[in-house]
């Protein structure tokens, strides 16, 4: 299955329109979102998220998992389908975001596009680079957590009999 891997950073030019890379453009197209994408404000950075099918699909798992009239369901769904937009791409590969979602990721000149599996996001590079910074102090920190695990773990055969520890 194709996946948004990798980052990129692109210029927006006089027109205000950005360069799609060419390889989110081929999961997009291979997700059924040829020439567009789903793209709406995130809800926990100064980002967008975006994405093809797959990610309205999640969406929609999500939101369905809510009940009908709870008090979760309705905010939840005007922040993932009410705040978002259909951005059409044109023959080149670019595409326009609107003014409210350049707004909310304070997107001015350039944008960087990262990869995070079924969806990307859309960030200004100085605060994904400060974003990325973080992330990684955190990922340092998991990997440490991860690291310490229960050492039983360690002692077992590959026959599923305990082995002599240390």
């Amino acid at each position: 299955m194709d996946r948004f891997v990798s980052t990129y950073v692109k210029k927006i030019d006089a027109k205000g329109r950005i360069s799609i890379p060419q390889p989110f453009r081929n999961v997009l197209a291979a997700d059924g979102f040829a020439g567009q994408f789903y793209c709406y404000p995130s809800l926990d950075n100064s980002a967008l998220d975006a994405g093809g099918q797959r990610l309205v699909d999640r969406i929609d798992g999500i939101i369905e998992q809510l009940l009908p009239y709870s008090d979760e369901r309705d905010p939840l769904a005007t922040a993932l389908f009410g705040e978002s937009e259909i951005i059409k791409i044109d023959q080149d590969g670019r595409a326009v975001l609107p003014e409210r979602l350049r707004d909310h990721a304070k997107i001015t000149s350039e944008v960087t596009f990262v990869g995070l599996g079924n969806k990307f996001q859309i960030w200004e590079p100085e605060t994904f680079e400060n974003y990325r910074k973080q992330s990684r102090g955190k990922m340092d920190d998991l990997r440490k957590l991860l690291g310490a695990g229960d050492r039983s773990d360690a002692t077992k055969r590959s026959d599923g009999q305990e082995g002599a520890r240390e």
